[in-house]
């Protein structure tokens, strides 16, 4: 199994961090509790500057879930398009060579799911198998790819798109004054990326993955995910974050590579999602790496925010392009998410 290619797709609305504090404080105005801390919760967040869905003006003007929701089918629409379109292109291929969708959200709701109203605008085969994914929050980019490749291994031939589309500005709600809703105003940013895997037997090859695997921890349903009622998606972001990710990932990642007869020290290149600034500089500590190994998820951080379960494959974009690891070399990707879990997925250029 192969990933041949990856793209991402950021909207063109583009804000630094002094910028959107700015527009807070004038909405919450009001709450000068709030107002107080926006400097140093915005500057925690450790993000320059990030994408939006909307124009910045536009989101005082949406009132109820619905109106939120209605925006982002119409623009995860437009980014899922052009991210397909960008890594078909890379991988060489047509709409039509696809045989599976996998698509993957947590910032929004869509039936027909977002896939299916994508074949409605792209040239895929009426047989096209397709499966969306939701609720698995930022892991969602690492597993959905995990997932495709299971699919390619028993379809040697096959092509299957990852998609991930998260609009995680279209999540925010003016009276939502919990301290994790006003750290996620700062903290996540909108995108889609694309991957496209291929089977074994398929002419199209690229980095091979050669493992994935999955880690659920028990009893942490509480770390991270949404409770969603009738105004939308209130946020689920708690301070054990970090601690979890010290805790268990390098252990885990550890032994992941120890049933394959390896070390860290034997990995090259390392696609990390990257969280938030602790929880990203707790994985890099529980990995014993250093900053550079991670420089490309910390860069992405900076200038694009946490994109949720995009953020993985815009990493993974950047990394064949930027530093395209060396033939014959490992690297490992992952990421971590709700409830609580991880996923891990070795590769080898």
């Amino acid at each position: 199994m192969n990933i041949v290619s990856a793209a991402s797709a950021l909207p063109e609305h583009y804000y630094d961090q002094p910028t959107v504090k700015k527009r807070l404080e004038r909405i919450w105005a009001h709450r000068p509790e709030i107002v107080r801390r926006l400097d140093t919760l915005f500057e925690n967040c450790g993000v320059e500057g990030r994408h939006f869905a909307l124009p910045i003006e536009r989101y005082e003007g949406l009132e109820t879930f619905g109106q939120f929701n209605d925006e982002w089918i119409r623009c995860a629409l437009e980014l899922g398009e052009k991210a397909v379109h960008k890594a078909l292109e890379r991988a060489g291929l047509a709409p039509r060579d696809v045989d599976m969708i996998i698509t993957s959200t947590v910032t929004g709701l869509a039936a027909p799911s977002i896939d299916a109203r994508l074949c409605n605008r792209l040239d895929f085969r009426s047989d096209l198998k397709r499966m969306p994914l939701f609720g698995l929050g930022c892991v969602a980019g690492a597993a959905a790819l995990a997932r495709a490749t299971d699919f390619a291994k028993a379809n040697p031939k096959s092509v299957v798109l990852v998609l991930t589309i998260e609009l995680c500005s279209l999540t925010w709600q003016r009276n939502d004054f919990s301290l994790a809703h006003i750290i996620s105003a700062g903290l996540f940013g909108d995108g889609a990326s694309c991957a496209v895997v291929t089977g074994a037997e398929h002419p199209s090859k690229g980095l091979r993955v050669v493992d994935t695997r999955s880690v659920f921890y028990r009893d942490t349903e509480d770390v991270m995910g949404w409770r969603i009622d009738e105004h939308g998606f209130n946020i689920i972001l708690s301070p054990s974050v970090p601690s979890v990710a010290k805790e268990r990932l390098g252990p885990d990642c550890a032994k992941f590579l120890s049933d394959h007869g390896l070390a860290p020290s034997d990995i090259s290149f390392w696609i990390c999602h990257p969280g938030g600034p602790k929880v990203l500089a707790a994985a890099r500590d529980s990995l014993e790496l250093s900053d550079d190994a991670v420089a490309l998820s910390w860069e992405s951080l900076r200038n694009a925010g946490n994109l949720s379960s995009a953020s993985v494959m815009l990493i993974l974009e950047r990394t064949l392009q930027q530093r395209p690891p060396k033939p014959g070399s490992k690297g490992v990707l992952l990421a971590m998410g709700p409830g609580f879990c991880s996923e891990l997925l070795l590769l080898q250029a």
